[in-house]
């Protein structure tokens, strides 16, 4: 995971992607499965998948203003 200003909106991101980690934590909140989530990010794997989820736990706010704000655009 990586967070640098001026990529993702600053928003923490999947390792070397310009992913953030709320927008595969809020599709995983939607019903998107792993597979799926795999499927439609061909660049991750399951460990990046893990750290995500991991990383969205252990900042549970930053995630879900991230995913608020996003949904209001």
């Amino acid at each position: 995971m990586s967070q640098t200003l001026g990529v993702c909106g600053g928003d923490a991101c999947m390792r070397n992607t310009g992913i953030p980690i709320w927008e595969v934590v809020s599709f995983h909140r939607l019903g998107m499965n792993e597979f799926r989530l795999l499927d439609n990010y061909p660049t991750l794997n399951a460990t990046d998948l893990a750290n995500a989820s991991a990383y969205a736990a252990a900042f549970p706010d930053e995630s879900e203003i991230a995913i608020r704000h996003n949904d209001e655009d």
